[in-house]
Parts: C-alpha cells; sequence; structure tokens
C-alpha cells in the first residue's frame, strides 16, 4: 500500500492530467461553442470555465498565503448581505469568465500550474483554510479533482461527448464514500450508525475493466447496506452529474437506497441534480 506522500503525488499528477484533458476539448472551441449552455442552469462553457479559474487562483492564496486568504474572505464576509452570499460564487465565475477567450483559457491554465505547485510544496496533511472549515491539502487536491472533472462533465455533455470513465476517477469515488455522512447532514438528517458496503470496477476508457478488474472496495465486507457498479457510475451519481434512474448501479437495503438519493461529493446545500432521462 502507498504510503500519504506517495498517493499525494498520484493524485497531484491525475489533477494535473485531468485539466489538461478538459483543456484540450475547450481550446479549439469558437466564441459561439463558448456560448453553449450547458445543463448547469443559467452556466454556458465559458462560464464554467471562468469558474474553474477562478476557483483555482483562490486556492492558490488558501495554500500559498492562509493569513491572505483568511482575511480577503473576512473582508468578503464582512461586506456581503445574506442576498448576495447566496450568489457570491456565481458571480464570482460570472466575473471571471468575461474577456478574451484565449485569455481566460490561459488564465485558469496558469491558475492549475500555480496550484499544483503550491500543494507540492506542503505537505499532505497541512491544514489550509477554505470557505468552510479548513481541510488538508490532500482533500484540497481531491475537491479540485472533483470539481474540474464534475464541471468538465458538464462542458461534456454540452458538447454531446459521452462520459468517459479513467483510473483518475478512483479519487472522487472515495471522496463520494467518504461524504456519506455529511450528505445526510446537509439534508437534515441523522446518518445511519451502521457502515455501508460499496464495491466499484474500475474500467477504462473503453469501459474495459483496468488491472483485471481492480475493483474500489470501501466497508466491511459484511456489511447489510451494500452499493455496486463502475466507478463512472458512481461518480456520476456523486456528482450529481446523472439521476440514479440512468445508471447500472445495483443497492441492497434500504439506507443504502435513500443514500443514493441524496449523496453528493461536493460542499455546499443540495443541488437539483438531473431529473431522469437528463444527460445533457
Amino acid at each position: 500500500m502507498p504510503d500519504q506522500n506517495q498517493s499525494f503525488q498520484e493524485l497531484l499528477k491525475d489533477l494535473t492530467d485531468e485539466g489538461d484533458e478538459l483543456a484540450s476539448t475547450v481550446e479549439w472551441l469558437s466564441e459561439k461553442q463558448l456560448s453553449t449552455p450547458t445543463p448547469a442552469q443559467g452556466w454556458d462553457i465559458r462560464r464554467t470555465i471562468g469558474h474553474l479559474k477562478w476557483t483555482d487562483e483562490t486556492a492558490v492564496m488558501a495554500v500559498s498565503d492562509p493569513d491572505g486568504f483568511t482575511g480577503w474572505l473576512d473582508e468578503k464576509l464582512a461586506e456581503a448581505t445574506p442576498e448576495l452570499m447566496d450568489t457570491f460564487v456565481d458571480d464570482a465565475a460570472a466575473l471571471a469568465s468575461k474577456g478574451d477567450p484565449d485569455f481566460l483559457l490561459s488564465r485558469w491554465s496558469s491558475a492549475r500550474m500555480n496550484l499544483n505547485k503550491a500543494m507540492a510544496s506542503r505537505a499532505p496533511s497541512d491544514r489550509v483554510p477554505w470557505f468552510g472549515p479548513s481541510m488538508s491539502v490532500m482533500s484540497m487536491a481531491t475537491a479540485r479533482m472533483m470539481e474540474t472533472w464534475a464541471h468538465g462533465q458538464d462542458i461534456r455533455d454540452a458538447l454531446e461527448i459521452a462520459p468517459r470513465s479513467t483510473p483518475r476517477l478512483r479519487h472522487i469515488a472515495f471522496l463520494g464514500v467518504r461524504t456519506r455522512d455529511y450528505a445526510y447532514s446537509v439534508h437534515g438528517l441523522e446518518p445511519p450508525t451502521e457502515p455501508f458496503r460499496v464495491e466499484l470496477v474500475l474500467t477504462g476508457p473503453d469501459m474495459s475493466s483496468v488491472d483485471d478488474g481492480k475493483t474500489l472496495v470501501f466497508g466491511p465486507e459484511d456489511a447489510r447496506e451494500k452499493v455496486t457498479g463502475t466507478v463512472l457510475d458512481f461518480c456520476l451519481l456523486v456528482t450529481k452529474r446523472r439521476h440514479l434512474a440512468d445508471l447500472s448501479l445495483e443497492v441492497v437495503g434500504a439506507q443504502a437506497e435513500q443514500w443514493l438519493s441524496i449523496a453528493q461529493a461536493f460542499a455546499g446545500p443540495p443541488g437539483p441534480g438531473r431529473a431522469p432521462g437528463v444527460k445533457g
């Protein structure tokens, strides 16, 4: 089993590769194509890239200058009304997406590179501030991996590109399992006390099995509540990029079924997600 430092380096490489793959998808788009609406209400491709750019730039400040980030956030909180705080992230994405498309993509590329360097300079267990509770640098990298892939899926859906499975999704699957109790809490529900078993087959881009059908396993083997399926389907679910009815996940137990109906790997209030049958 790799140690934490090795796992951290693998995560940073996967985050870079995920961003590079998404960049290669959008860098050739025309101005008109960048205005293509995504399934996220009110967001087009340009705004989605602007959101990723702004969040990566903000994360650089949190990792490299924690005191500066905390002071900046305190100022924002002091200035904002509750109504403005509700739209803070959306407004930042809209502002960040303005301007020349080439400049936007260049700024996003620089932000990704700078964030990777900033995180690589810290120990994976170091704590850094963020909009909610502080988190470890490794958790920050995992969250950026999830956000890059999930918003990338919005862009792929807008361009009618099918979801693509890669071994990088293992990080998002881990986050999806780890946030089980959080999903209950944001819905005002009491988390189950018993553990769940989650078994996910890791597949490659052509949906063939990776490493002789390697399976990611979470939870005790004898758990009564169980979820099985592919890593891709699970990641689409916990990022709310597909409805459970459109996936091939198998569920055993009423509590596991309830969890999948509310699961979310991202922080913040529960979003509406996709309706059944809606893929883009």
